[in-house]
């Protein structure tokens, strides 16, 4: 029963991801083959250079011949759905094409040499980010809801209210004025110093670098996380089970972190696994104040350098990661709660 619900997810997902594709190559197709002619036009230019000894007309007749073969590789000289779908098909297969501006460190414009530069880095802090944060919001949560209305449930509370209403932005210019300049323990900004130390020291050096963003991340969301664990495993406190074990004389720690944390698991895991494979995308905000040179930087890049390529990779790979976060969601929901007859029918 299980395996026939997994493979139906894993369908249901590839066929909501084509879907999304499609349509994104619908959205963006008129400016995307505005793109892909302007380099048509700019190829042809170059290549246009190595005729010699050739008449005007002759060239002019061996530029439009260049640029005919080339609008027909890119199948631009077919209908308008041939041409989305060609566009999608591409997309698929990662074929993002070059970018219009933007390069990769090592000069490639290639989108998928570009988008996989700034993907790990993105990686590394935001899921070093949620893992930190699930960690410090169970410990935080389950010792609130052991104590109602206790000093550590009341606070968690009041600095939840507090944090929710706070702007990314400004917490992190604050943080920056405060722990680079007022007392300068972290970099400001960037992912390395300059010039980049080598061997161990580089290793240290990205840790120190990394550790400002973190910590505003960390400090932002781990009271909320907190909260919501709170809540999610008060309710399961009143449970009978719950009573049980305390009426057998089960000590309160093993009765928490035992028979109530592991009943909350799957809303605890819902909430992780959405963090996590959103956090991927990157936040715009935080990356461009840190100068950290992440997936969310890359976007807001493009978009002020109006460099469609590279918007279609990201968009592609974020939805991507995004539906492989909802399938996982589900098929670990059905392995962690018993109580999910999977597939079945009511």
């Amino acid at each position: 029963m299980y395996r026939k619900y997994l493979v139906k997810r894993v369908i249901y997902g590839i066929l909501m991801y084509v879907v999304m594709i499609f349509t994104y190559s619908a959205l963006f197709n008129r400016v995307a083959e505005e793109t892909v002619r302007a380099q048509i036009e700019e190829q042809v230019a170059k290549e246009a250079i190595k005729y010699r000894n050739v008449t005007p007309e002759q060239l002019r007749a061996l530029i439009e011949e260049q640029k005919a073969i080339k609008i027909r590789q890119h199948h631009l000289d077919q209908p308008y759905f041939l041409r989305v779908v060609w566009r999608a098909a591409d997309t698929l297969r990662l074929d993002f094409g070059s970018s219009t501006l933007m390069k990769a460190p090592n000069g490639d414009r290639s989108v998928l040499a570009i988008i996989g530069n700034a993907l790990p880095r993105t990686i590394v802090l935001f899921t070093t980010e949620v893992l930190v944060v699930t960690a410090l919001g169970i410990v935080l949560g389950l010792y609130a809801a052991r104590r109602p209305n206790g000093p550590l449930d009341r606070a968690i509370s009041l600095v939840t209210m507090v944090t929710n209403g706070l702007p990314a932005w400004w917490l992190g210019m604050l943080m920056i004025m405060f722990f680079s300049y007022a007392v300068p323990i972290f970099p400001s900004g960037g992912i390395q110093s300059n010039p980049a130390p080598a061997g161990a020291a580089a290793v240290l050096d990205f840790l120190w670098h990394l550790s400002l963003p973190l910590l505003t991340l960390v400090f932002l969301s781990v009271w909320g996380t907190a909260y919501l664990i709170r809540n999610i495993v008060l309710s399961n406190l009143q449970e009978d089970y719950v009573m049980a074990a305390r009426a057998r004389g089960i000590p309160e720690r093993r009765v928490l972190f035992g028979h109530t944390l592991r009943t909350s698991l799957p809303a605890i895991m819902t909430m992780v696994i959405l963090s996590l494979f959103s956090s991927i995308a990157g936040n715009i905000i935080v990356e461009g104040i840190f100068g950290w040179p992440g997936i969310g930087n890359l976007y807001f890049i493009a978009v002020q350098q109006n460099d469609v390529p590279v918007l279609m990779g990201t968009l592609a790979i974020e939805t991507f990661l995004n539906m492989l976060g909802f399938i996982l969601l589900d098929l670990v929901y059905g392995l962690l709660d018993p109580r999910i007859k999977v597939g079945g029918k009511a």
